[in-house]
């Protein structure tokens, strides 16, 4: 696991149970799962709209704050980084690389090949001609 969301992680913990006033971690606690739910999408929206319109910038720091919204779900949830990374290395295992599971029963292969052999990619939509905005 990465040392920063490790970081990231134990100070979300460490401020749980501060004063909801000054600490925004603690408010998001008290404000419950909904509330924290909501503001992760938020922040999900923003990277994507950023990445649309070609803000790298914007992505990266977009990307820290939909970074720790996540990590306040997580923590709420009671789910810990080592959690997560267990899931990607399991998925590596099974795909050969680290994607997201299909939905559907597939066939795994029994054994990995040395070469992965040439995999279908879907294609690629883009938003194109449109210019998307974040709200604030």
């Amino acid at each position: 696991m990465s040392d920063s969301l490790e970081r990231l992680y134990l100070a979300v913990i460490a401020a749980k149970d501060l004063d909801p006033a000054t600490s925004r971690t603690a408010r998001l606690f008290q404000r419950g799962p909904a509330k924290m739910a909501k503001k992760l999408a938020e922040e999900a929206i923003e990277v994507v709209i950023d990445a649309v319109n070609g803000k790298p910038e914007a992505v990266v720091r977009e990307s820290a704050d939909l970074l720790y919204n996540l990590t306040v779900l997580w923590a709420a949830a009671g789910v810990q980084p080592d959690d997560v990374w267990r899931e990607m290395e399991r998925r590596e295992h099974l795909l050969g690389m680290a994607e997201k599971l299909p939905k559907s029963a597939v066939k795994m292969p029994k054994a990995i090949p040395k070469v992965p052999p040439r995999i279908a990619r879907r294609p690629i939509v883009a938003l194109e001609g449109r210019s998307l905005r974040k709200r604030h």
